[in-house]
């Protein structure tokens, strides 16, 4: 029986022992999880290849940042080497297995209570069992055909897809619809922090923050970004640690992987590629890709801050939606 260390005993040491090819049911699963194993194990042998089957979702649909999440790693960030399909047949599956191969041959499996999340593998007390490769290969293909891949064109009309702050309630209530729910009324209640976009002397830094890559003389990418955090949010538990992936749904639907980084993890940013969150935030301020960002763009936008709310431990909601006008 396996209880501690279970990220690399169950997800990585396999590939150190010339494991190539994973097979994962999980009833409950994470974008930000799969975007953390496979940077951890592309980096051991970049010909891994994941074919996750996320078992829950027939009966409790996906969260919104979950189902883009696993689309876009899918279609652009692992494409070739990462696949994600979804229980879409009663009963749901609430199982989890993990089969590794060498090449074509079974060669470890494992069985027990951790999904494949972030939570499960370093947070809580899980246990795990090694079992038969060939019976968990076998349970694998036996669901299969009641599956239907995160990219299909019809995945999000087979799959009930929920907004994140409704989908978590459901998952707390298991009695909350979404008909006409308002946002409001979705984001009441969950932790809130406020963070500004300028600096200690209430600019926009010139060269940090949403103007990191406005270095010309060092070769960066002019709109790498990242959004700066006070010692007062940093020091507290409100976002994960540093080297823990989360998701970021944003007001206008956008669906951004970001962790922290720098000294205390006063930074968000996002990992895949540091100048996505730039060519968001200068999208929302109208801006041309690479412009310098200005104290005066925000405040021309109409805000110089954004609102994380905190849904769980690895999905938050960003809110950079313009004030309301009152009449």
């Amino acid at each position: 029986m396996l209880t501690d260390n279970l990220f690399d005993s169950i997800l990585i040491k396999a590939v150190k022992n010339g494991c190539n090819r994973l097979f994962i049911v999980s009833g409950y699963a994470t974008a930000a999880m799969a975007f953390h194993h496979l940077n951890v194990i592309k980096k051991l042998n970049p010909k891994v290849t994941v074919e996750l089957i996320v078992g829950m979702t027939a009966q409790d649909g996906l969260s919104e940042s979950n189902h883009h999440g696993f689309q876009y790693l899918m279609n652009k960030e692992f494409k070739g080497s990462f696949k994600c399909s979804y229980i879409a047949k009663l009963p749901p599956v609430h199982s989890k297995v993990y089969v590794w191969f060498k090449d074509d041959k079974p060669m470890f499996g494992f069985v027990g209570s951790a999904n494949y999340t972030q939570t499960a593998f370093n947070n809580n007390r899980e246990v795990m069992a090694e079992c038969s490769p060939e019976e968990c290969f076998a349970y694998f293909e036996s669901l299969c055909g009641k599956t239907i891949y995160c990219n299909h064109i019809e995945a999000d009309s087979i799959v009930k897809i929920y907004r994140d702050q409704i989908y978590n309630r459901l998952m707390k209530q298991k009695k909350l619809t979404e008909d006409k729910v308002s946002i409001d009324l979705v984001l009441e209640g969950l932790p809130f922090e406020k963070v500004s976009l300028l600096d200690r002397n209430g600019e926009v830094a010139a060269r940090s923050g949403l103007n990191w890559g406005q270095r010309p003389e060092e070769g960066r990418e002019p709109n790498q970004a990242y959004i700066r955090l006070p010692s007062s949010i940093y020091n507290t538990d409100f976002f994960p640690e540093i080297g823990t992936h989360f998701t970021v749904q944003t007001d206008d639907g956008e669906v951004l992987i970001c962790s922290r980084a720098q000294q205390n993890g006063k930074a968000i940013h996002t990992p895949e590629n540091n100048s996505r969150i730039g060519e968001y935030f200068r999208g929302r301020l109208g801006l041309k890709s690479g412009a310098f960002v200005t104290k005066a763009d925000l405040e021309r936008y109409g805000r110089t801050d954004v609102d994380f709310y905190k849904i769980e431990n690895e999905t938050y909601y960003m809110d950079f939606s313009k004030p309301t006008v009152k009449k």
